[in-house]
């Protein structure tokens, strides 16, 4: 069982912040923004590519919800999904990070020249 199916069981705790019957969102544990939020399905599904249509519909609010709860509707969040090893994936459970609480910068995402293949 995946890290985050354990956390959505309740078997390791987790720092949370909204919690309904099918979603929850919690305190990542290395946060890289003042406020970094992590909200999964509890229903285990490996990543963005392999979700449902109707999960998605269902989840888009919830993230929203937790956006107003945190204030963040008023100043501004990133919202990130990775998907896959190259995409950054870590942990194979379809979680979106929502970053805020900062004026966010944007930086460069490889360490690769992007324009070198151009």
């Amino acid at each position: 069982m995946c890290i985050f199916c354990q956390i959505a069981k309740g078997e390791i705790p987790s720092n949370k912040v909204l919690e309904d019957e099918e979603f929850l969102a919690f305190h990542d544990i290395n946060p890289i923004a003042p406020i970094h939020i992590l909200i999964i399905p509890k229903e285990h599904v490996e990543n963005f590519q392999s979700v449902s249509p109707e999960l998605m519909a269902k989840m888009t609010p919830f993230i929203q919800k937790v956006a107003s709860q945190l204030c963040l509707d008023q100043t501004g969040y990133r919202l990130i999904t990775n998907n896959g090893r190259d995409g950054g994936q870590e942990v194979p459970h379809l979680h979106f990070h929502l970053l805020g609480g900062a004026k966010l910068k944007w930086t460069n995402l490889t360490h690769n020249d992007p324009h070198k293949n151009l």
